[in-house]
């Protein structure tokens, strides 16, 4: 597939100023040159443009937020000036397994300001006596060549430490809702205890009444039954006072 038609795959019914990130690796550059890419690509800050044929940057065009290029496995053995002109802003560039074989082709990259890294490996340069101590005595703002600094330092993984701090930032909200939902439940078990507790006051109570209500129903039967026997026996001493009247 051509670089042009993988570009605007690559797009996906979005906008140039859209693209942040910019994938075209193993597509096909017809004539050795960037094709597809414009400087309507404004918010661009990575781009890889692997194994792709390039043997020119000439008509790179103007990425002032690229940050991050990959340029590795093509044909390129000069040309660097347009990197300094068109991306300004790089920090990390890599040409690995190209054609670059002086140092003079790198003096070209002494305007890349912000360039703190820079891969060169399987590029014949690196085969030059002093070849480390020479990059560095010429691009002074350069802190890694080929991974490590001057002190062999390997330089720290940029994608590790971004899932590290995405990690902490994942792991801060859920240590909070955590910390939320114990509290709920400490709330919830609460209340429960509340509920729990009045219920049981409540149903004393009202054995309590349903007791006393029918303690109040026996002594009303037994007053009831009392008054029915008084009655009797006053009706019986009435009888008897009678039969004495009657003798």
């Amino acid at each position: 597939m051509d670089m042009k038609k993988r570009i605007t795959l690559e797009l996906r019914n979005r906008s140039p100023a859209e693209i942040v990130e910019l994938v075209v690796d193993n597509s096909r550059s017809a004539d050795g040159e960037v094709e597809g890419l414009t400087d309507e690509f404004t918010q661009l800050e990575f781009l890889s443009v692997v194994n792709v044929g390039l043997s020119s940057l000439a008509k790179l065009p103007s990425l002032p937020k690229l940050r991050k290029l990959e340029l590795s496995d093509n044909n390129l053995s000069g040309s660097l000036e347009s990197l300094a002109q068109k991306c300004p802003n790089l920090t990390y560039l890599n040409l690995s397994g190209n054609k670059i074989k002086e140092l003079s082709t790198l003096e070209a990259l002494q305007n890349l300001k912000s360039l703190q890294s820079l891969d060169l490996f399987n590029c014949e340069i690196t085969s030059l006596e002093d070849y480390r101590e020479s990059v560095f005595e010429l691009l002074p703002q350069v802190t890694y060549l080929d991974g490590f600094d001057q002190e062999d330092n390997e330089a720290p993984d940029s994608e590790a430490d971004d899932e590290d701090e995405d990690g902490e930032d994942r792991a801060g909200p859920t240590g909070d809702y955590g910390e939320e939902d114990d509290e709920e439940e400490d709330e919830d078990g609460s209340e429960g205890r509340e509920v729990g507790l009045s219920f049981q006051v409540n149903q004393a109570n009202q054995e309590d009444y349903e007791d006393e209500d029918d303690y109040a129903e026996e002594e009303e039967e037994q007053q009831g039954a009392q008054g029915q026997k008084r009655k009797r026996d006053v009706d019986d001493e009435g009888e008897e006072d009678d039969d004495d009247e009657d003798n």
